[in-house]
């Protein structure tokens, strides 16, 4: 039985993602109830605050968007490949498609219907659950976290790690003050994301003359 704690990280965020799912799928009125007093406050705020709103949009919309995130992961992908570590960088790209397919499958299941409102201050396509911002940015920034040089001096890990729990929390918070997701699409996004990186990276990936990556 596997003991390595990145491991039973992902299996614990993945048992957790699927509870939450039952959870929605099932209607479940505490939770149902949860999302929508949090999402119409954040709305309430987001109408009578143009310019927090406007600067809300430009992170989500663009600094944070899944293609934005997406882009760096290709971008670290060729870099691997040019240095000649093309089975990490297999490893970028199959699980970046592999989070995409995830979240879009997820979506057409659960079918789960955006917040509607009277004075909408966004708008974003397909179904709610699970937010695709919150799981392409947990999913990119863990494999950037996973590809950092060992050992890296402290200041500079904690930089990298600053940056990537800003965006990933940042843009979950976003999402649900444009009011175009529920709390608990972020929060299955981020479990997701999660359990996604942490099941891939617990196996250790070995190039020629190069160690496992240490942990």
């Amino acid at each position: 039985m596997r003991k390595d704690p990145l491991w039973w990280t992902g299996i614990g965020c993945a048992l957790l993602a699927a509870v939450l799912t039952a959870l929605v799928v099932a209607g479940w009125r505490p939770l149902l109830a949860y999302d929508e007093r949090v999402a119409r406050d954040l709305h309430a705020h987001a109408v009578t605050h143009p310019s927090v709103t406007q600067f809300m949009r430009v992170l989500s919309d663009w600094v944070w968007d899944p293609w934005t995130i997406r882009a760096l992961a290709a971008v670290a992908c060729v870099l691997l490949w040019w240095r000649g570590d093309r089975r990490r960088a297999l490893v970028v790209a199959l699980v970046t498609l592999a989070a995409s397919a995830v979240q879009q499958g997820l979506k057409v299941l659960v079918g789960r219907d955006r917040p509607v409102w009277s004075d909408p201050v966004d708008s974003a396509q397909y179904a709610a659950y699970p937010s695709g911002h919150a799981m392409t940015a947990t999913v990119v920034c863990g494999l950037l976290l996973w590809l950092l040089p060992r050992p890296l001096p402290g200041v500079r890990m904690v930089a990298a790690w600053t940056v990537a729990a800003v965006s990933v929390l940042g843009v979950g918070f976003t999402r649900v003050y444009l009011g175009v997701h529920w709390p608990s699409d972020v929060l299955a996004g981020w479990l997701l994301g999660v359990a996604l990186v942490a099941l891939v990276t617990s196996w250790p990936v070995r190039e020629r003359g190069c160690d496992p990556v240490e942990r």
